[in-house]
């Protein structure tokens, strides 16, 4: 035989284990539930109201949290979630733990990659009460996916007034 056949047969044999002829069908099996997912975060409040006016972050301070939280879902509708928020404050030179957030709530499958999150709040600083959150998955990948969410914070206690943060999360759930 020739070199040219030989070359051609390689290639033949190289192609067809490559690329078989034959297909599969490609089933997704759906998750199964109940589930579990990790997650880890930074939380950025923006604004608190109460009743003497607002205060801004960024302004004379700076807020960060780092929320780190497992989520087990029951079903692909609803789910309990728990959270852990340390809070750091930079201010004057300086920054420190400030409080740490936890936070158990139930999760609430709105569709579309969004969902609900109704979670109660106690803080190392004395106050408590609680947090809807507004969650969307903004890219999912095969192991880990990244998202954005909106949380309302509503806090009491503590000889302080009630108070209303809107602040902006984002992160990797695993």
């Amino acid at each position: 035989m020739k070199p040219v056949y030989y070359s051609l047969i390689s290639l033949t044999v190289f192609l067809s284990l490559r690329f078989p002829l034959t297909t599969h069908a490609q089933t997704v099996t759906p998750p199964a539930y109940p589930r579990m997912a990790g997650y880890l975060g930074v939380l950025h409040p923006i604004i608190t109201f109460n009743e003497h006016g607002s205060e801004t972050n960024f302004n004379t301070y700076y807020v960060v949290g780092f929320p780190i939280g497992l989520n087990l879902w029951k079903t692909k509708q609803i789910g309990f979630s728990v959270e852990v928020v340390p809070l750091i404050r930079a201010e004057n030179g300086t920054s420190r733990v400030t409080n740490v957030l936890f936070h158990p709530g139930i999760l609430v499958n709105l569709g579309h990659d969004f969902t609900l999150a109704s979670r109660l709040a106690f803080e190392t600083s004395g106050r408590y009460g609680f947090t809807p959150v507004l969650n969307k998955i903004v890219k999912r990948g095969p192991t880990i996916s990244y998202f954005v969410a909106v949380p309302i914070p509503v806090r009491f206690g503590n000889d302080r007034p009630t108070s209303l943060t809107a602040a902006f999360q984002f992160g990797i759930v695993f």
